[in-house]
């Protein structure tokens, strides 16, 4: 068993930055894969990126590709989501969760989830 606490959420305006923790304690695996999802009210939960235990291997949906960054400090098994150029439209809870191995594919594959945490994007 895995936990996730999720943090770093919070309000800008359009055009900053946010970054985005994600802590995981528990039975951690080095071989874990991270991903971050999101969900607007009324919408989808989708995908925003994943990342391999090395780093390696890195996806990201098209919407954020260039704006996003995604990374892990395994040290401290922390992943984290450098947000810029933000947009209203990135208006959304965050979500992190994790994955014993790789690839990864959609949600529902994934086996450990955080509570979420809200980022809100001002026009």
């Amino acid at each position: 068993q895995v936990q996730l606490v999720e943090s770093g959420g919070g309000l800008v305006q359009a055009g900053g930055s946010l970054r985005l923790s994600c802590a995981a304690s528990g039975r951690t695996s080095s071989r874990n894969a991270m991903g971050w999802f999101r969900q607007a009210p009324g919408k989808e939960r989708e995908f925003v990126a994943a990342i391999s235990w090395s780093g390696g291997n890195r996806n990201y949906a098209h919407s954020v590709k260039g704006r996003f960054t995604i990374s892990r400090d395994n040290a401290k098994i922390l992943v984290y989501l450098q947000m810029n150029s933000l947009k209203p439209e990135d208006t959304a809870v965050y979500y992190c969760a994790a994955k014993d191995g790789w690839p990864v594919g959609s949600a529902s594959e994934y086996d450990y989830w955080g509570q979420g945490t809200q980022v809100t994007v001002s026009s």
